[in-house]
């Protein structure tokens, strides 16, 4: 029995050795300013006032009559009496010679009602319709979505770093009318023609008779087209040579249910296609409003910085809709924050004046790598900074505290997902102390619990790693799973639901998927994903997505994705490919294949490594051991091979990777 659990010892099991690390608390100047100092507010958002307590989050919104509202209106219109002048968004482009963009209430007002305009009377869209965004790190982007969310539009806005294929499957799956894309944008210094994508997109759609009623274009460099790809008569139209025609238009905002969609958000799934999760405008907007401001502790005076990209849930959350939500300054960032050198976001900060500042384990590991000293060179001072995406290894949130934050700054170290809207675990920064590796308790209104694979609820101080699940339905949950409500009961209900004939949410816990841990002072530590999803520096890739993009070079007969450590990214997939018969192996196949994965899904999922092996390891039916690929990347211990039915190709496989490597 001993021997057939160390083979299936996973990470989150070894994990759980490792020592707690000691309290930071918070300084005394911080508390002082803090928005949130009331120590009765676990006790207020407790179990017996749920869910009432989240009141207290919807009150942060202005209401139209009869419970209704309008996100773009709680965004901007709301601001305009008192903060009409004040920046609502600073565009900062990626060459440094181009200057910053300062765009006030007042004037991103004017630009979301006249491109709202532009959609409605050119577009002919109307409430409940899709569009789909794959739009870069500009200015464009947020006034892009304000003005869907004005009109009652739902937006899908993919990751711009995904291929057009990508697009083009998420335009279909959503039935968007209308693609918004870009010319071109900048990136570590190159300005990409990404129109290219466009076209590829718009034929990946048209191949599922799902293609999109037009592209509209928005230029890099206004009054200039920077792409070499032509744009396409009759199709693609330059959005900055329309909007003069709806100079002055204003557009009254629709008044929209609480439950109305607000927008998609594709995430990758365990079983290949990816699934839009649909967040809703009036529990959606007070979540990331109410987490915005107490565990951020952003006020409308702040100047905020999330370096995280729009494209992804965390930049909707909290780059747009939370603090702009708050009248907060936030800033947009359109390239790599190590460009041209290493010294470009302490240079940023220190122009601007952030003093929040919010980025992810794998971009706070390539900054400390560029060069562990040099934020100490620049005169910013941040009062908070947050962290997210992934865990954080301890030593690396010494660094991002001691030398990031100069020992001023509190850190919320937050753990939540695409379907979750906003945080679900962090400490809140004036109340609770900091712990180094540990996400820490349940926020307000959120009950978590981890239970063995059993359904046995692991106490705190167990020692042991579970599933970590979240007992309760919460504001910023999303609703349902675009077009397959059944796949969102599967997938997150159903794993410990304890009577499928229950109305009670105590019924229902969700499951979100993560392995964790919990001490005895109630902190959560998070220990990464229980499924085969690769979280490659905070992006979720499926493992399924992969391999079928493997699959698509003709040679490949299998493929498998394992996911291995990398110092920067956190995780990174390998790749495993067994060749069709009388197909050789060669260096220019092993490229082929990983260009393939770039070019179906993007480069952010381009394999480490293609291993191409005889054989993969398998059981008698036939299933491929991805655990055995795993141990075998990461020169740990295979464990008992004997079951296999073919355990001699192990030992193969480990030479092909130990010659390589």
């Amino acid at each position: 029995m001993a021997k057939q659990e160390s083979t299936e010892l996973t990470e989150a099991q070894l994990a759980v050795h490792w020592k707690e690390e000691g309290y930071y608390h918070p300084s005394a100047k911080f508390i002082a300013q803090a928005n949130m100092t009331d120590t009765d507010i676990l006790e207020r958002f407790g179990e017996k006032n749920f869910p009432e307590c989240y009141k207290e989050y919807a009150d942060l919104l202005t209401w139209f009559v009869g419970g209704k509202l309008n996100a773009c209106y709680n965004c901007v219109d709301r601001h305009l009496p008192k903060n009409r002048n004040k920046t609502a968004i600073h565009f900062v482009p990626e060459p440094e010679g181009e200057p910053i963009q300062h765009i006030t209430y007042q004037e991103l007002w004017v630009r979301v009602n006249e491109f709202a305009a532009l959609l409605r009377e050119f577009c002919g869209l109307k409430r409940g319709d899709r569009v789909t965004l794959h739009l870069p790190m500009t200015a464009e982007l947020p006034i892009t979505m304000l003005a869907c969310a004005r009109l009652g539009v739902i937006h899908s806005q993919v990751f711009s770093g995904f291929s057009g294929q990508a697009c083009g499957e998420r335009i279909a799956d959503s039935q968007s009318r209308v693609l918004i894309t870009a010319d071109s944008y900048y990136r570590a210094g190159k300005l990409l023609d990404h129109k290219k994508s466009a076209d590829i997109a718009v034929e990946t759609a048209k191949a599922e008779k799902a293609p999109p009623e037009r592209v509209l274009v928005w230029q890099r460099h206004p009054g200039k087209y920077s792409a070499q790809t032509p744009l396409v008569q009759g199709r693609d139209f330059v959005v900055n040579d329309l909007l003069p025609k709806y100079r002055g238009h204003r557009i009254e905002p629709e008044h929209m249910l609480a439950t109305d969609p607000l927008f998609l958000m594709y995430t990758s799934g365990s079983t290949g296609r990816p699934k839009a999760c649909q967040h809703s405008t009036g529990g959606y907007l007070s979540y990331v409003t109410g987490t915005s401001k107490y565990i951020q502790d952003i006020h409308p005076e702040d100047v905020y910085w999330c370096m995280a990209d729009i494209g992804w849930i965390t930049g909707h959350s909290y780059i747009v809709y939370g603090p702009l939500a708050l009248a907060a300054s936030s800033v947009v960032y359109e390239g790599v924050p190590t460009h041209p050198d290493a010294g470009r976001s302490w240079r940023i900060a220190e122009e601007l004046g952030v003093n929040i500042f919010h980025t992810s384990p794998t971009a706070i590991r390539a900054l400390r790598r560029a060069g562990e000293d040099i934020p100490k060179k620049y005169n910013y001072h941040f009062k908070h900074m947050t962290t997210v995406g992934e865990p954080i290894e301890p030593e690396v949130w010494r660094w991002y505290y001691n030398v990031v934050g100069k020992g001023e700054a509190v850190i919320v170290d937050t753990w939540w997902q695409t379907e979750n809207g906003g945080f679900l675990c962090s400490t809140v920064p004036a109340l609770s102390p900091m712990k180094p590796g540990s996400a820490g308790p349940g926020l307000p209104g959120i009950y978590p619990v981890i239970f063995d694979d059993d359904g046995k609820e692991l106490s705190a101080g167990a020692g042991k790693a579970g599933n970590v699940c979240i007992r309760n339905p919460w504001p910023g949950l999303m609703q349902t799973i675009w077009g397959d409500p059944d796949r969102m009961t599967r997938q997150y209900f159903q794993r410990y639901c304890k009577d499928k004939d229950s109305k009670d949410w105590r019924d229902w816990p969700y499951f979100a998927g993560d392995g964790a841990v919990l001490a005895q002072d109630g902190y959560f530590r998070i220990l990464g994903r229980i499924d085969d999803v690769i979280n490659v520096a905070g992006h979720r890739l499926g493992t399924k997505e992969l391999e079928s993009a493997a699959l698509t070079v003709p040679e490949v007969a299998e493929a498998a994705v394992v996911p291995v450590p990398d110092e920067i990214k956190g995780r990174v997939p390998e790749l495993y490919v067994s060749l069709k018969p009388g197909v050789k192996a060669s260096p220019e196949l092993s490229a082929k294949i990983a260009m393939a994965i770039a070019e179906h899904i993007g480069p952010i999922a381009k394999p480490n490594h293609v291993w191409i092996v005889p054989d993969m390891p398998k059981t008698r039916s036939g299933k491929i051991m991805r655990r055995i690929l795993t141990a075998l990347s990461t020169k740990s211990d295979t464990g008992d091979i004997t079951t296999l039915a073919n355990p001699e190709v192990v030992e193969i496989i480990r030479s092909t990777v130990q010659a390589g490597g």
